[in-house]
C-alpha cells in the first residue's frame, strides 16, 4: 500500500483543523465498510468450509491480547485534544458507551474476518503467494482480484483510509509537543505537524517493503507503554484523587495557603469525589501539577521485568520462551506496585496533590 500519499494527505487534513478531523472521522469508515463488504462477496466462497484451525495455546492469546490492547489503549492519551466541542452535559454513560461500541465492533469483526482470511490462505495459490510478500496490500489486492479495475480502485481506497488514524495522530502532535517543551508553545503548531510528517514520511516509504512485520513489532512495542500509562492513570485516580483527604499531609513547618503553586495545603481542601480533586485551572501551571518523577521512574524500572517477558520477533526473553508475550500484563501490574509508594512519596514531599 502506498502508506506515504496517505500520510500526506493525512498532513492536509490536520492542517484544516478540529472540526474538519470531525467531519471526516464521522464519515471515512463508509468507503472502508464497502471495501469489506466487497471483499467478503468476492472472497467469501473460500471461507465458507476452513479447514480445521490449530489450537490457540495460552501463549498466543496473551500475545495477541497484548497486541489489541495496545493498539486500542494508545488512543486514551490523545482523547482529551478532540473533545473541546463536546457538551460537558452529556451523560458519562453515553459517552462510555458511544466509545466503547466505537472500539468494540469494529475491532471484533474485522478480527474474525482476519482470523477467517488467515485460516484460507494456504488453501488458495494467489492469496498465499500475496501473503508470503508480507504485504497486506498484497493480499488485498489478490483478494479482489476478480472485481478487475475496480477491485483495484478499492485497494486504494482502504490505503487511504489510514488517513483515519494518522490525521489526528498529526494534529495532536504538535499540542503534544508543546507541552512536553513548553517554550515552544510560541511556535506555529504546524511546524511540529510538518515536523511529524517529515519524519514519518521516510519511514513510511522504508517500512512498505515490509509493512506487516513493522506493523505487529510497533504495536507489540507501544503495547508495553500503554500498559504503564493505563496503570499510572489507574492507581493516580483511584487512590491518591479518591483519597486525598488522607493522604496530603501539611508540612510542619509551613502553613496553609490553598491551592497555589509550591505551597502545601489542607487535607480539607480537597473533595470526597475524586473528579474534583482534579484542579483544572493549574492545567499550564507546571508548579502546580505532579511532578511525572514517580510516573517516569515507575514506567521505567517496570522495563527490568517486562525485558524478560518480551516475546518480539527481534528479541524473546526467557520468561517468554515459556509464557508467550506477557510483558503487557507485566508492565501493568509492576508499575501500579511501585506507582503508589512512588508517588506518595511525592505528595509527601510537596504537602499536595
Amino acid at each position: 500500500m502506498d502508506t506515504w500519499i496517505g500520510r500526506v494527505f493525512s498532513l492536509l487534513v490536520s492542517f484544516c483543523g478540529l472540526k474538519v478531523i470531525y467531519w471526516y472521522e464521522r464519515l471515512c469508515w463508509i468507503p472502508v465498510l464497502v471495501v469489506y463488504v466487497v471483499l467478503l462477496g468476492l472472497g467469501g466462497k473460500h471461507l465458507s468450509n476452513p479447514p480445521p484451525a490449530v489450537p490457540a495455546t495460552a501463549a498466543t492469546v496473551l500475545s495477541f491480547a497484548s497486541v489489541i490492547a495496545g493498539f486500542v489503549i494508545t488512543c486514551g492519551p490523545i482523547a482529551s485534544d478532540f473533545t473541546t466541542y463536546l457538551d460537558a452535559r452529556v451523560s458519562s454513560w453515553k459517552i462510555f458507551t458511544y466509545a466503547y461500541l466505537g472500539f468494540f465492533l469494529p475491532i471484533v469483526s474485522l478480527q474474525c474476518l482476519g482470523a477467517a482470511v488467515a485460516v484460507a490462505i494456504p488453501l488458495v495459490p494467489a492469496w498465499n503467494a500475496a501473503y508470503a510478500e508480507e504485504s497486506i496490500g498484497e493480499l488485498f489486492v489478490a483478494i479482489l482480484a476478480p472485481a478487475g479495475g475496480f477491485g483495484k480502485f478499492l485497494v486504494v481506497l482502504i490505503s487511504l483510509n489510514v488517513t483515519a488514524n494518522i490525521a489526528p495522530t498529526m494534529y495532536s502532535f504538535g499540542m503534544s509537543f508543546q507541552v512536553f517543551i513548553p517554550f515552544c508553545v510560541h511556535l506555529p503548531r504546524y511546524l511540529f505537524t510538518v515536523f511529524a510528517a517529515a519524519v514519518t514520511i521516510p519511514l513510511a516509504i522504508v517500512g512498505a517493503h515490509r509493512f506487516y512485520s513493522t506493523l505487529t513489532n510497533f504495536l507489540g512495542l507501544i503495547g508495553y507503554w500503554a500498559a504503564c500509562f493505563t496503570a499510572v492513570v489507574l492507581m493516580e485516580h483511584f487512590v491518591f484523587r479518591a483519597h486525598a483527604r488522607a493522604l496530603v499531609a501539611a508540612r510542619s513547618s509551613g502553613s496553609y495557603s490553598g491551592k497555589t503553586a509550591n505551597s502545601p495545603v489542607s487535607p480539607e481542601s480537597y473533595s470526597l469525589d475524586a473528579f474534583a480533586n482534579y484542579d483544572l485551572a493549574m492545567w499550564n501551571v507546571p508548579s502546580s501539577l505532579p511532578p511525572g518523577f514517580a510516573a517516569i521512574t515507575a514506567s521505567a524500572l517496570s522495563f527490568a521485568l517486562v525485558i524478560p517477558c518480551m516475546d518480539q520477533v527481534w528479541f524473546v526473553g526467557p520468561i517468554a520462551r515459556s509464557t508467550g508475550d506477557i510483558g503487557f500484563e507485566v508492565a501493568f501490574v509492576v508499575t501500579a506496585l511501585l506507582y503508589v509508594p512512588l508517588r506518595y512519596a511525592e505528595v509527601r514531599c510537596k504537602g499536595r496533590l
